[in-house]
């Protein structure tokens, strides 16, 4: 047995690289897409949400187990999540800075980076002084701790819309163009805002895109706005923006609004294997231009 900590998609392929593999892997929640791939290669895992697949001659162990919730107090609320993308966007860990990056009161953001500071995320350089603001511990920590409270808190309106696209990129831009004629903020986040930030999945046939509003008839006037016609199974998703700092930290990438990265990864995590990949590549490409 070998331990792989939370038990993503990137350390299991570590193990499975090893001259000497284990016959079972150990973690704290494995994701999905870590289990997919543990499965395709023989590879027996277990974590402990109680979930665990493990074949042994003509014995076959599986569980579904059950995740449990963070027994973080306080919560992650919208506007610690909020925060937490904008300091994994670079934004300073500063009331001030954080305030003004993700449009959230200033007792909301102290309260958000007090919570993170209380989970061991941020510390203090010193308690007084020029190095007494806080920073980020460990980055790629934080990225993980975000993503799964994302993931816990997914939109649960959405909209799927029909549409006819040979080239993804080149229809969102007219979408995108008449949502801007009728004032709508969108933004697209997933496997097609990943292809314009960094491009590795070459086969994307669906977008998901945030747009303003908070139920289905929002998502409605968003759709009739694009001249676009819901349909059961359509390729075009829509959802409401998750937070104000998704909202406020979306940036323009050759004529494409897409959602701060951060919040494209976490929704890439969600998607198996291949949008795994996808969100591991990002990362990488984020941290190399950071």
């Amino acid at each position: 047995m070998r331990w792989v900590g939370r038990g993503g998609l990137r350390q299991v392929r570590d193990v499975l690289g090893l001259r000497e593999r284990p016959d079972v892997i150990v973690g704290s929640e494995i994701s999905l897409a870590a289990r997919e791939l543990a499965t395709q290669a023989g590879l027996g895992w277990v974590d402990e949400t109680g979930a665990a697949e493990i074949a042994v001659g003509n014995i076959v162990i599986s569980r579904t187990g059950a995740r449990r919730a963070k027994t973080y107090e306080p919560s992650w609320s919208p506007a610690v999540i909020g925060v937490a993308e904008a300091l994994l966007c670079g934004v300073p860990a500063t009331v001030a800075a954080a305030t003004g990056a993700t449009g959230h009161s200033t007792s909301s953001v102290a309260g958000a980076l007090a919570a993170l500071s209380k989970w061991g995320l941020l510390e203090a350089g010193a308690s007084r002084g020029p190095r007494s603001g806080r920073r980020v511990v460990d980055p790629d920590r934080l990225l993980d701790e975000y993503a799964q409270a994302v993931a816990a808190q997914r939109p649960k309106a959405e909209l799927r819309c029909g549409v006819l696209w040979r080239d993804p990129l080149a229809t969102l831009k007219q979408l995108g163009e008449q949502w801007n004629s009728a004032g709508v903020v969108w933004a697209a986040t997933g496997a097609l805002a990943a292809a314009v930030l960094a491009p590795y999945l070459t086969d994307i046939s669906g977008a998901d895109v945030y747009v303003d509003g908070q139920g289905e008839p929002d998502l409605r006037n968003a759709a009739h706005a694009a001249h676009v016609e819901p349909m059961d199974g359509g390729r075009l998703v829509l959802l409401p923006f998750p937070t104000l700092a998704s909202r406020r930290l979306a940036t323009d990438q050759d004529g494409i609004r897409v959602a701060p990265w951060p919040r494209i990864y976490a929704d890439l995590c969600q998607v198996g294997v291949r949008g795994e990949d996808a969100a591991e590549h990002l990362k990488e490409v984020r941290r190399g231009q950071g």
